[in-house]
């Protein structure tokens, strides 16, 4: 329920019992928390606890918070936040992710990939750049179609640049690329770990797309944008107001959503004048990431390919929790759960400006099918004679192409160097001889 804070007179008082509680608990929490245990529960209760405590504390403290920073709190809090401490992938996470699902998917990628190198150029150097890269099991794939296309790479300069800000995910990657052969770095340097690849290519881990260094790049982001932090706005007869979270005055240890009672700093500049949706969300963090991506590929060339379930400017309210491959509570159990909203590619589109070209989004359906699906399926299932395998190959194939469970869901979005269609200028949008975005030829 959505309740307008300016209203609520009872908060305030709320809030003062809320302090004394706050105190008293204090006591407690210290007690509780050096108590060691090794029971996962115990300590699962322990991470919720704390995201929650800081939450309460700081909207007493400060009023109501944005979702934005409700969603950087519950996921990137450097102590008990969601990415940095949880291995939420796999079967025994909250999520399943498309390479997790099959080596298909990462395997297609990485023919993407060297398309689009050949087609800009092939220039003397190629990095490989991921944003979020989960286990490492895409990266994977990917180097090794590299490694089976090395007729073709010839004597290109290939590194890794794996952007991720989690430490335990970067240990998960560190063991699934280099057999976990790699080494900190000190602190001068721009790259927090860095090793050598099971297929003998460097690389290295950043905290900040900024960090990695220049030149032809391309750039990976698989289900990376849709968990950066979002604003929410709902139009009301007053114009737009931001959606804030705040703490419930009839459960104070809980959290709810209100309506501002006037205009904030982000509901006067992000909203679109022309934009007639009731409900919005907005991911003024994707756009800026999405800018320093298009800027890169301007002037370095390469591309990007951004992977993830959203829509084109027509979706209204998306946000949303999971955990144990549930829906969940966003405001329950903060920490404790992914959150996550559909990616806006129109926003994302807008913000690339006028020095790069976009394409999409198309559905994952239509990009796998282009990039040669079937035939790949056939051959592997020629190749294998366990009966569980060939079934899991064709579980996997259906999971990822079914308009009923992936294939519409999820979309596929380019960013590319103007110049890399530059001799197809005038062709109907969407029609240019890009990899998944057309049929796949590579002569």
């Amino acid at each position: 329920m959505l309740c307008d804070f300016g209203a609520s007179n009872k908060v305030n008082s709320m809030r003062t019992l809320l302090r004394l509680k706050l105190l008293m608990s204090e006591v407690r929490w210290t007690m509780w928390q050096n108590r060691s245990s090794s029971n996962s529960s115990i300590r699962s209760l322990e991470s919720n606890t704390s995201i929650l405590k800081h939450l309460i504390s700081k909207i007493t403290a400060t009023g109501p918070i944005s979702v934005a920073e409700y969603m950087r709190e519950a996921l990137t809090n450097p102590v008990a936040g969601y990415y940095v401490k949880n291995d939420m992938l796999g079967a025994g996470g909250d999520f399943i992710t498309s390479p997790e699902i099959s080596q298909i998917f990462g395997e297609l990628l990485g023919v993407w990939c060297v398309s689009e190198w050949m087609a800009a150029g092939k220039s003397c150097t190629f990095q490989l750049v991921e944003l979020g890269p989960g286990r490492g099991s895409l990266a994977s794939d990917i180097l090794r179609v590299f490694s089976q296309l090395k007729a073709v790479l010839g004597e290109t300069d290939i590194s890794v640049h794996l952007v991720e800000v989690s430490p335990k995910l970067s240990q998960f990657q560190a063991e699934c690329l280099t057999g976990d052969k790699t080494q900190t770095c000190n602190d001068d340097q721009l790259a927090y770990r860095s090793g050598t690849t099971r297929t003998g290519l460097p690389i290295y881990w950043y905290r900040r797309i900024e960090d990695v260094p220049r030149g032809f790049s391309v750039f990976l982001a698989h289900e990376f944008f849709d968990a950066l932090p979002i604003h929410k706005f709902q139009r009301t007869e007053k114009g737009w107001r931001e959606v804030m979270v705040d703490i419930d005055p009839e459960s104070p240890e809980k959290l709810r959503f209100v309506v501002s009672h006037s205009p904030t700093l982000a509901s006067s500049i992000l909203i679109q004048n022309d934009d007639r949706r009731q409900h919005v969300e907005v991911c003024p963090e994707g756009g800026v990431i999405v800018q320093k991506l298009a800027n890169r590929i301007a002037e370095d060339g390469g591309s990007a390919l951004v992977v993830d379930y959203g829509h084109d400017g027509t979706k209204t309210d998306t946000f949303r929790g999971f955990k144990g491959h549930q829906l969940h509570n966003v405001l329950e159990a903060p920490g404790m759960a992914d959150l996550t909203a559909d990616v806006d590619f129109s926003y994302l589109r807008k913000m690339t400006g006028n020095e790069v070209t976009c394409l999409g989004p198309v559905t994952q359906r239509s990009f796998l099918k282009n990039m040669g699906i079937d035939s790949r399926l056939q051959v592997l299932l020629r190749n294998c004679h366990d009966p569980s395998a060939r079934a899991q190959l064709i579980h996997s194939y259906d999971m990822l192409i079914n308009p009923e469970k992936m294939g519409l869901r999820f979309q596929f979005f380019s960013v590319l160097n103007r110049g890399r269609l530059a001799q197809y200028r005038g062709m109907q949008k969407n029609t240019a001889p890009v990899a998944g975005f057309a049929e796949l030829d590579m002569q």
